[in-house]
């Protein structure tokens, strides 16, 4: 596809593959398209071994790397403190949720332990832990870095330009998009409310178009549809309403080179575009994940309302990491409550696939759509 945003960053197709699997980015970015690893629960020295990695298997081809970098977040204007996020934690989300595993014959037995060993998600998004992130990641030749949650610190923004590098930033409204390109991000990244993961409340249909308009007013900058969009017509609606590609990651959650728990998987490929809950209880800002027994327990009025990030993520996490090893293993209670982000769009995934299969199907998908609408045009 010829297109100025393709040119820039050296791929065929703007079909953009968030994913925490760094085989899903390196045959991504092989297959022509860009993966983008997502990079916000690891710690440094992981991030290194995987970046490496990517580097050795994507043949040259360009890639990139997603953070998470809040605006807000607790303990963002101090130094961090991983005993005191310990110890802000209330006992009575604790108990919740050791009483929600128990009701599923489920041990609660050393998630104290596994929350200590979970404190760099903390870190990660705290300014210091962003610093070490960043430093690793422009030691690589990656293409492309995106933010999530809040403008781009101004160090990532400048460490962009010096090394070359497109800084994008994900938005969920209108006025953010706003704000990102005042601040001098190069790629918007426009995500409707049927995403995965962390999401607003607008519609993708209605986010796209008002979001290229408002960008189209202050400069040249591109914008990326995302959420919900999980086919090549999707995606040739989203450029039609003026994007220059899709950002997609529900996709290639279902493909087999990713590393989502089979159990997962399998629940998905069931799901309906309905069977995904928009909540506060993984992370302690909006994110939507299917649902289950997990996020029904956290959704009933008993449940303590979700904590401040990180504090949820360190509430949540340790007894999910357990229950996703349990539900592997064939424990029942465990597969009733195992979830995972992932987009309305999940309606539509319902075949596993490889990521090549689903980049093929996307080009087609999207070339099909492109010469269904010629179809009516008159020729008069």
């Amino acid at each position: 596809m010829t297109s100025a945003l393709c040119a820039r960053l050296g791929i065929e197709f703007p079909l953009f593959a968030f994913s925490h699997c760094r085989d899903v980015v390196a045959e991504v970015s092989r297959a022509g398209g860009m993966g983008v690893f997502g990079a916000a629960s690891m710690t440094a020295e992981r991030l290194e071994e995987e970046l490496a990695w990517i580097d050795a298997h994507v043949d040259g081809k360009p890639y990139g790397v997603d953070l998470l970098i809040p605006d807000k977040v607790l303990g963002k204007s101090e130094a961090f403190d991983a005993e005191g996020l310990l110890a802000a934690i209330p006992d009575t989300h604790k108990t919740f949720t050791t009483e929600l595993l128990a009701r599923y014959e489920v041990d609660g037995e050393g998630l104290e332990a596994m929350r200590r060993g979970t404190l760099h998600l903390g870190r990660n998004l705290h300014p210091s832990g962003a610093e070490d992130a960043m430093a690793v990641a422009f030691r690589h030749p990656i293409r492309l870095i995106a933010n999530a949650l809040g403008v781009p610190p101004p160090r990532m923004l400048e460490l962009g330009r010096e090394h070359g590098v497109a800084v994008a930033a994900l938005v969920g409204a209108r006025e953010h998009a706003v704000r990102q390109v005042a601040a001098g991000v190069d790629i918007i990244v426009a995500a409707g409310g049927e995403a995965g993961g962390h999401c607003g409340e607008v519609s993708t249909m209605v986010l796209v178009p008002e979001v290229v308009a408002a960008v189209r007013e202050l400069g040249d900058v591109p914008v990326l549809a995302a959420g919900g969009i999980v086919t090549g017509r999707q995606m040739a609606a989203a450029m039609a309403m003026g994007a220059a590609g899709a950002w997609t990651a529900s996709v290639w959650l279902t493909t087999h080179e990713a590393e989502t728990n089979p159990i997962v998987k399998e629940k998905m490929l069931a799901a309906t575009s309905r069977d995904t809950v928009r909540a506060k209880s993984r992370t302690g800002k909006p994110s939507r994940q299917l649902r289950s027994a997990w996020t029904d327990a956290w959704d009933a009025p008993q449940a303590p309302q979700p904590l401040p990030m990180p504090l949820q993520s360190l509430v949540s996490e340790p007894p999910l990491a357990k229950v996703d090893k349990l539900a592997q293993a064939g424990h029942a209670g465990a597969r009733e409550l195992a979830t995972y982000w992932v987009g309305q769009g999940v309606g539509l995934m319902n075949e596993a696939r490889t990521v090549r299969a689903v980049m093929q199907d996307f080009q087609e998908d999207f070339l099909a759509a492109y010469e269904r609408l010629g179809t009516f045009l008159s020729d008069d």
